[in-house]
Protein backbone atom coordinates (compact mmCIF):
# COMPACT_ATOMS: atom_id res chain seq x y z
CA UNK A 1 0.00 0.00 0.00
CA UNK A 2 1.56 3.55 -0.95
CA UNK A 3 1.63 6.21 1.37
CA UNK A 4 -0.71 8.52 -0.59
CA UNK A 5 -3.38 4.70 -0.48
CA UNK A 6 -3.19 4.74 3.11
CA UNK A 7 -3.44 8.42 4.00
CA UNK A 8 -6.79 8.55 1.78
CA UNK A 9 -8.11 5.02 3.68
CA UNK A 10 -7.13 7.22 7.34
CA UNK A 11 -9.09 9.59 6.20
CA UNK A 12 -11.79 7.66 4.73
CA UNK A 13 -11.93 6.13 8.42
CA UNK A 14 -12.13 9.09 10.11
CA UNK A 15 -15.17 10.51 8.05
CA UNK A 16 -17.69 10.14 9.68
CA UNK A 17 -16.01 11.24 13.14
CA UNK A 18 -15.13 14.91 11.54
CA UNK A 19 -19.03 14.92 10.50
CA UNK A 20 -20.35 14.26 13.55
CA UNK A 21 -17.68 16.97 15.06
CA UNK A 22 -18.84 19.70 12.37
CA UNK A 23 -22.25 18.95 13.10
CA UNK A 24 -21.89 19.33 16.99
CA UNK A 25 -19.87 22.30 16.47
CA UNK A 26 -22.97 23.79 14.63
CA UNK A 27 -25.26 23.40 16.74
CA UNK A 28 -23.21 25.44 19.38
CA UNK A 29 -21.87 28.51 17.31
CA UNK A 30 -20.43 31.12 19.15
CA UNK A 31 -19.82 35.09 18.02
CA UNK A 32 -16.04 36.90 17.15
CA UNK A 33 -14.29 36.90 20.47
CA UNK A 34 -16.75 34.86 22.22
CA UNK A 35 -15.84 31.44 21.75
CA UNK A 36 -15.17 29.95 25.08
CA UNK A 37 -16.94 26.62 25.12
CA UNK A 38 -15.34 26.41 21.13
CA UNK A 39 -12.20 27.00 22.63
CA UNK A 40 -12.42 24.35 25.42
CA UNK A 41 -14.12 21.46 22.93
CA UNK A 42 -11.21 22.18 20.71
CA UNK A 43 -8.39 21.71 23.40
CA UNK A 44 -10.05 18.69 25.30
CA UNK A 45 -10.07 16.75 21.98
CA UNK A 46 -6.99 17.83 20.71
CA UNK A 47 -5.97 16.47 24.16
CA UNK A 48 -7.40 13.23 23.91
CA UNK A 49 -5.10 12.36 20.58
CA UNK A 50 -2.00 12.59 22.34
CA UNK A 51 1.19 13.31 21.33
CA UNK A 52 0.27 17.02 20.94
CA UNK A 53 1.36 19.54 22.77
CA UNK A 54 -1.75 22.33 23.45
CA UNK A 55 -1.56 25.92 24.15
CA UNK A 56 -3.70 28.69 24.35
CA UNK A 57 -2.00 31.18 23.02
CA UNK A 58 -4.13 34.21 22.80
CA UNK A 59 -8.06 35.66 22.88
CA UNK A 60 -10.01 32.00 22.25
CA UNK A 61 -7.57 30.67 20.21
CA UNK A 62 -6.02 27.13 20.50
CA UNK A 63 -2.61 25.70 19.40
CA UNK A 64 -1.12 21.73 18.91
CA UNK A 65 1.79 21.42 18.07
CA UNK A 66 3.15 17.54 17.17
CA UNK A 67 7.00 17.81 17.06
CA UNK A 68 8.54 14.77 15.43
CA UNK A 69 11.77 12.85 15.96
CA UNK A 70 13.44 14.37 13.29
CA UNK A 71 14.12 17.65 12.33
CA UNK A 72 12.99 18.94 9.50
CA UNK A 73 10.19 21.77 8.81
CA UNK A 74 7.62 23.23 10.43
CA UNK A 75 4.44 23.27 8.46
CA UNK A 76 1.42 25.85 10.01
CA UNK A 77 -2.12 24.73 9.20
CA UNK A 78 -4.98 26.94 10.32
CA UNK A 79 -8.66 26.57 10.85
CA UNK A 80 -11.04 29.32 11.91
CA UNK A 81 -13.72 28.99 14.73
CA UNK A 82 -16.16 32.19 15.63
CA UNK A 83 -19.70 32.04 13.49
CA UNK A 84 -22.28 34.75 12.88
CA UNK A 85 -25.12 36.98 14.58
CA UNK A 86 -27.77 35.07 12.20
CA UNK A 87 -30.85 33.23 13.00
CA UNK A 88 -30.58 29.90 11.64
CA UNK A 89 -33.57 29.36 9.20
CA UNK A 90 -32.08 25.56 8.31
CA UNK A 91 -34.92 22.63 9.17
CA UNK A 92 -32.03 19.57 9.47
CA UNK A 93 -31.84 17.83 12.76
CA UNK A 94 -28.50 19.62 13.53
CA UNK A 95 -29.66 23.54 13.86
CA UNK A 96 -27.72 26.42 15.96
CA UNK A 97 -29.10 25.85 19.42
CA UNK A 98 -28.07 29.49 20.36
CA UNK A 99 -30.91 31.67 19.13
CA UNK A 100 -29.29 34.41 17.16
CA UNK A 101 -26.23 32.78 16.51
CA UNK A 102 -25.11 30.94 12.95
CA UNK A 103 -22.48 29.07 11.79
CA UNK A 104 -23.34 30.27 8.18
CA UNK A 105 -19.87 30.41 6.90
CA UNK A 106 -18.33 26.73 7.40
CA UNK A 107 -16.14 27.49 10.17
CA UNK A 108 -17.84 25.04 11.86
CA UNK A 109 -16.39 22.37 8.91
CA UNK A 110 -13.02 24.25 8.96
CA UNK A 111 -12.63 23.22 12.66
CA UNK A 112 -13.35 19.67 12.33
CA UNK A 113 -11.44 19.14 9.38
CA UNK A 114 -8.41 20.11 11.25
CA UNK A 115 -9.32 18.57 14.16
CA UNK A 116 -9.24 15.14 11.71
CA UNK A 117 -5.99 16.09 10.13
CA UNK A 118 -4.46 16.35 13.75
CA UNK A 119 -5.94 13.10 15.04
CA UNK A 120 -4.53 11.43 12.22
CA UNK A 121 -1.56 12.75 11.84
CA UNK A 122 -0.86 12.60 15.78
CA UNK A 123 -0.60 8.74 15.80
CA UNK A 124 1.90 9.02 12.78
CA UNK A 125 4.71 10.79 14.74
CA UNK A 126 7.17 9.04 14.43
CA UNK A 127 6.78 9.02 10.74
CA UNK A 128 7.30 13.11 11.29
CA UNK A 129 10.38 15.22 10.24
CA UNK A 130 10.13 18.87 11.74
CA UNK A 131 6.83 20.18 12.80
CA UNK A 132 3.05 20.38 12.47
CA UNK A 133 1.21 23.36 14.17
CA UNK A 134 -2.38 23.32 14.29
CA UNK A 135 -4.21 26.63 14.27
CA UNK A 136 -7.53 26.80 16.04
CA UNK A 137 -8.59 30.67 15.36
CA UNK A 138 -10.66 32.43 16.78
CA UNK A 139 -12.52 36.15 15.46
CA UNK A 140 -12.41 35.89 12.09
CA UNK A 141 -15.36 37.41 11.01
CA UNK A 142 -14.61 40.92 12.66
CA UNK A 143 -11.49 43.26 12.34
CA UNK A 144 -9.30 42.92 14.26
CA UNK A 145 -9.37 39.60 13.77
CA UNK A 146 -8.03 36.77 15.46
CA UNK A 147 -5.13 35.80 13.53
CA UNK A 148 -2.93 38.83 14.44
CA UNK A 149 -3.35 38.69 17.92
CA UNK A 150 -2.39 34.71 17.48
CA UNK A 151 0.83 36.15 15.53
CA UNK A 152 1.46 38.88 17.64
CA UNK A 153 1.58 35.90 20.57
CA UNK A 154 4.56 33.88 18.72
CA UNK A 155 2.50 31.01 16.98
CA UNK A 156 4.47 31.88 13.71
CA UNK A 157 8.04 31.84 15.28
CA UNK A 158 10.03 29.45 13.11
CA UNK A 159 6.93 28.18 10.47
CA UNK A 160 7.94 27.75 7.45
CA UNK A 161 5.29 27.81 5.43
CA UNK A 162 1.87 27.78 6.22
CA UNK A 163 -1.76 26.85 4.63
CA UNK A 164 -5.24 27.71 5.37
CA UNK A 165 -8.79 26.86 3.48
CA UNK A 166 -12.18 27.69 3.02
CA UNK A 167 -15.07 25.46 2.35
CA UNK A 168 -17.05 27.26 -0.60
CA UNK A 169 -20.50 27.09 -1.83
CA UNK A 170 -20.61 28.24 -4.54
CA UNK A 171 -17.97 25.81 -5.63
CA UNK A 172 -19.50 22.59 -6.75
CA UNK A 173 -18.59 19.36 -4.63
CA UNK A 174 -15.35 17.56 -6.84
CA UNK A 175 -13.18 20.97 -6.93
CA UNK A 176 -10.56 22.27 -4.91
CA UNK A 177 -9.84 26.20 -6.29
CA UNK A 178 -6.34 27.28 -6.49
CA UNK A 179 -5.29 30.81 -7.07
CA UNK A 180 -1.47 31.81 -6.91
CA UNK A 181 -0.39 35.55 -6.15
CA UNK A 182 -3.51 37.59 -5.16
CA UNK A 183 -6.31 35.54 -4.55
CA UNK A 184 -8.67 37.55 -1.56
CA UNK A 185 -8.72 41.19 -1.47
CA UNK A 186 -8.32 43.77 1.53
CA UNK A 187 -12.23 44.42 3.48
CA UNK A 188 -11.67 48.39 4.30
CA UNK A 189 -14.75 50.07 6.03
CA UNK A 190 -15.77 53.51 5.88
CA UNK A 191 -18.21 55.69 7.58
CA UNK A 192 -19.99 59.16 6.61
CA UNK A 193 -22.38 61.62 8.06
CA UNK A 194 -23.58 64.59 5.76
CA UNK A 195 -25.41 67.13 7.79
CA UNK A 196 -27.95 69.62 6.35
CA UNK A 197 -30.42 71.55 7.92
CA UNK A 198 -33.80 69.61 9.11
CA UNK A 199 -36.96 71.29 8.41
CA UNK A 200 -40.14 70.32 6.99
CA UNK A 201 -40.94 68.41 3.60
CA UNK A 202 -43.57 70.97 2.48
CA UNK A 203 -40.60 73.92 2.43
CA UNK A 204 -37.36 72.02 1.27
CA UNK A 205 -35.87 75.93 0.49
CA UNK A 206 -35.72 76.59 4.29
CA UNK A 207 -33.37 73.60 4.66
CA UNK A 208 -30.23 71.87 3.41
CA UNK A 209 -31.70 68.43 2.50
CA UNK A 210 -29.31 65.59 3.96
CA UNK A 211 -30.67 63.80 1.70
CA UNK A 212 -30.52 64.46 -0.96
CA UNK A 213 -27.07 65.60 -0.65
CA UNK A 214 -26.19 62.60 0.63
CA UNK A 215 -28.00 60.81 -2.17
CA UNK A 216 -25.44 62.54 -4.59
CA UNK A 217 -22.58 61.24 -2.43
CA UNK A 218 -23.24 57.42 -3.29
CA UNK A 219 -23.96 58.22 -6.58
CA UNK A 220 -20.76 59.86 -7.02
CA UNK A 221 -18.53 57.74 -5.15
CA UNK A 222 -19.18 55.36 -7.78
CA UNK A 223 -17.12 57.37 -9.89
CA UNK A 224 -13.81 56.86 -8.27
CA UNK A 225 -14.30 53.32 -9.73
CA UNK A 226 -15.37 53.70 -13.10
CA UNK A 227 -13.65 56.93 -13.82
CA UNK A 228 -10.90 57.54 -10.84
CA UNK A 229 -8.60 54.18 -11.24
CA UNK A 230 -7.26 52.06 -13.58
CA UNK A 231 -10.06 49.68 -14.86
CA UNK A 232 -7.28 47.08 -14.93
CA UNK A 233 -6.51 47.32 -11.12
CA UNK A 234 -9.02 45.28 -9.14
CA UNK A 235 -11.10 47.24 -7.01
CA UNK A 236 -14.62 47.15 -5.52
CA UNK A 237 -16.91 50.28 -3.35
CA UNK A 238 -20.21 49.34 -1.83
CA UNK A 239 -22.69 51.58 0.00
CA UNK A 240 -24.39 49.45 2.30
CA UNK A 241 -26.17 51.50 4.81
CA UNK A 242 -28.33 54.76 4.50
CA UNK A 243 -30.11 55.88 7.30
CA UNK A 244 -31.66 59.24 7.32
CA UNK A 245 -35.68 60.43 8.83
CA UNK A 246 -37.81 59.83 10.98
CA UNK A 247 -41.29 59.98 8.80
CA UNK A 248 -43.18 61.11 5.76
CA UNK A 249 -43.09 64.98 6.12
CA UNK A 250 -39.86 65.75 7.91
CA UNK A 251 -36.29 66.39 6.16
CA UNK A 252 -33.84 65.36 8.75
CA UNK A 253 -31.08 66.80 9.62
CA UNK A 254 -28.44 64.65 8.89
CA UNK A 255 -27.88 60.71 7.38
CA UNK A 256 -25.35 58.50 7.97
CA UNK A 257 -23.67 56.75 5.40
CA UNK A 258 -21.55 52.84 6.03
CA UNK A 259 -19.82 50.78 3.24
CA UNK A 260 -16.73 48.44 2.20
CA UNK A 261 -14.26 49.33 -0.35
CA UNK A 262 -12.01 45.91 -1.79
CA UNK A 263 -8.75 45.99 -3.60
CA UNK A 264 -5.96 44.41 -4.20
CA UNK A 265 -2.70 47.10 -4.87
CA UNK A 266 -1.38 48.80 -2.17
CA UNK A 267 -1.19 52.33 -3.93
CA UNK A 268 -4.57 51.98 -4.90
CA UNK A 269 -5.25 51.12 -1.17
CA UNK A 270 -4.26 53.88 0.03
CA UNK A 271 -5.45 56.24 -2.86
CA UNK A 272 -9.44 55.39 -2.41
CA UNK A 273 -9.83 56.84 0.74
CA UNK A 274 -8.26 60.72 -0.41
CA UNK A 275 -10.05 60.17 -3.49
CA UNK A 276 -13.59 59.29 -1.23
CA UNK A 277 -12.82 62.76 0.65
CA UNK A 278 -12.41 64.77 -2.43
CA UNK A 279 -15.88 63.62 -3.57
CA UNK A 280 -17.93 64.23 0.01
CA UNK A 281 -16.05 67.29 0.31
CA UNK A 282 -16.96 69.05 -2.63
CA UNK A 283 -20.40 67.79 -2.71
CA UNK A 284 -21.09 68.63 0.78
CA UNK A 285 -20.07 72.55 0.17
CA UNK A 286 -21.42 73.03 -3.21
CA UNK A 287 -24.47 72.55 -0.97
CA UNK A 288 -23.88 74.31 2.24
CA UNK A 289 -23.85 70.98 3.98
CA UNK A 290 -21.21 69.54 6.18
CA UNK A 291 -19.57 66.16 6.41
CA UNK A 292 -17.34 63.56 8.93
CA UNK A 293 -15.50 60.67 7.24
CA UNK A 294 -14.17 57.65 8.87
CA UNK A 295 -11.57 54.90 7.07
CA UNK A 296 -10.99 52.05 8.41
CA UNK A 297 -8.09 49.66 7.07
CA UNK A 298 -9.22 46.38 7.74
CA UNK A 299 -7.22 42.84 6.63
CA UNK A 300 -4.34 42.79 3.99
CA UNK A 301 -5.05 41.01 1.17
CA UNK A 302 -4.73 37.46 0.80
CA UNK A 303 -1.35 36.79 -1.53
CA UNK A 304 -0.75 33.21 -2.43
CA UNK A 305 2.96 32.54 -2.76
CA UNK A 306 3.53 30.56 -6.14
CA UNK A 307 5.59 27.86 -4.86
CA UNK A 308 3.47 26.94 -2.00
CA UNK A 309 0.37 27.31 -4.17
CA UNK A 310 2.06 24.41 -6.75
CA UNK A 311 2.45 22.15 -3.71
CA UNK A 312 -1.14 22.48 -3.21
CA UNK A 313 -1.85 22.29 -6.87
CA UNK A 314 0.04 19.02 -6.58
CA UNK A 315 -1.59 17.79 -3.09
CA UNK A 316 -5.09 17.81 -5.65
CA UNK A 317 -3.45 16.06 -8.59
CA UNK A 318 -1.93 13.03 -6.47
CA UNK A 319 -4.64 12.70 -3.55
CA UNK A 320 -7.73 13.86 -5.82
CA UNK A 321 -6.46 13.69 -9.33
CA UNK A 322 -6.28 16.44 -12.22
CA UNK A 323 -9.82 16.57 -12.77
CA UNK A 324 -9.98 18.26 -8.60
CA UNK A 325 -8.01 21.48 -9.46
CA UNK A 326 -9.79 24.30 -10.41
CA UNK A 327 -7.73 27.16 -11.52
CA UNK A 328 -9.94 29.99 -9.95
CA UNK A 329 -9.81 33.66 -10.25
CA UNK A 330 -9.47 35.76 -7.53
CA UNK A 331 -12.48 37.06 -5.39
CA UNK A 332 -13.29 40.28 -3.27
CA UNK A 333 -13.76 38.26 0.05
CA UNK A 334 -11.59 39.41 2.76
CA UNK A 335 -9.76 37.01 5.20
CA UNK A 336 -7.15 37.45 8.22
CA UNK A 337 -5.05 34.31 7.28
CA UNK A 338 -2.95 37.12 5.73
CA UNK A 339 -1.66 37.67 8.87
CA UNK A 340 0.08 34.72 9.22
CA UNK A 341 1.48 35.06 5.00
CA UNK A 342 3.76 38.39 6.74
CA UNK A 343 5.77 35.62 8.61
CA UNK A 344 5.93 33.08 6.02
CA UNK A 345 4.97 32.10 2.67
CA UNK A 346 1.70 30.39 2.89
CA UNK A 347 -1.07 29.51 0.32
CA UNK A 348 -4.95 29.80 0.97
CA UNK A 349 -7.53 27.27 -1.10
CA UNK A 350 -10.75 27.20 -1.81
CA UNK A 351 -12.56 23.18 -1.27
CA UNK A 352 -16.11 23.27 -3.50
CA UNK A 353 -18.94 22.62 -0.82
CA UNK A 354 -22.13 23.60 -3.40
CA UNK A 355 -24.01 20.83 -4.36
CA UNK A 356 -27.39 21.64 -6.42
CA UNK A 357 -28.43 18.47 -6.85
CA UNK A 358 -28.93 18.19 -2.99
CA UNK A 359 -30.46 22.09 -2.71
CA UNK A 360 -27.11 23.09 -0.91
CA UNK A 361 -26.41 26.39 -2.74
CA UNK A 362 -26.97 29.04 -0.69
CA UNK A 363 -24.39 31.68 -0.39
CA UNK A 364 -22.33 32.41 2.78
CA UNK A 365 -23.80 34.30 5.29
CA UNK A 366 -27.13 33.90 4.45
CA UNK A 367 -30.05 32.39 7.13
CA UNK A 368 -29.80 28.87 4.93
CA UNK A 369 -26.60 28.78 4.34
CA UNK A 370 -24.78 24.98 4.82
CA UNK A 371 -22.34 22.43 2.95
CA UNK A 372 -21.85 19.82 1.48
CA UNK A 373 -20.22 17.24 4.20
CA UNK A 374 -18.69 15.34 1.41
CA UNK A 375 -16.28 18.08 1.36
CA UNK A 376 -14.91 17.56 4.86
CA UNK A 377 -13.16 14.46 3.42
CA UNK A 378 -11.86 16.46 0.93
CA UNK A 379 -10.50 19.12 3.28
CA UNK A 380 -8.47 16.87 5.72
CA UNK A 381 -6.77 15.12 2.69
CA UNK A 382 -5.62 18.32 1.38
CA UNK A 383 -4.01 18.86 5.09
CA UNK A 384 -2.46 15.14 5.13
CA UNK A 385 -1.25 15.12 1.64
CA UNK A 386 0.21 18.91 2.51
CA UNK A 387 2.03 17.18 5.72
CA UNK A 388 2.92 14.14 3.38
CA UNK A 389 5.18 16.42 1.69
CA UNK A 390 6.48 18.43 3.68
CA UNK A 391 7.54 16.99 6.64
CA UNK A 392 6.66 13.09 6.58
CA UNK A 393 9.06 10.14 6.07
CA UNK A 394 8.58 8.59 2.87
CA UNK A 395 6.95 11.66 1.03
Amino acid sequence: MTQITALNKAVEEIRQQVIEWRRYLHQHPELSFQEEKTAQFVYDTLLSFGNLEVTRPAGNSVMARLIGPKPGKVLAMRADMDGLAITEENTFDFISKNPGVMHACGHDGHTSMLLGTAKILSGMKDKIRGEVRFFFQHAEEIYPGGAEEMVQAGVMDGVDLVIGTHLWSTMEYGTVGICPGPMMAAPDTFWITVFGKGGHAALPHQTIDSIAVAAQVVTNLQHIVSRNTDPLDNLVLSVTKFTGGTTHNVIPGSVEICGTVRSFDKNVRETVPKLMERVIKGITEAHGATYEFRYEFGYRPVINDAEVTQLMEDVVVEALGAEWVDRMRPNMGGEDFSAFQQKAPGCFFFVGAGNQAKGIAYPHHHPRFTIDEDALEVGVKMFVHAARKVVMDNA
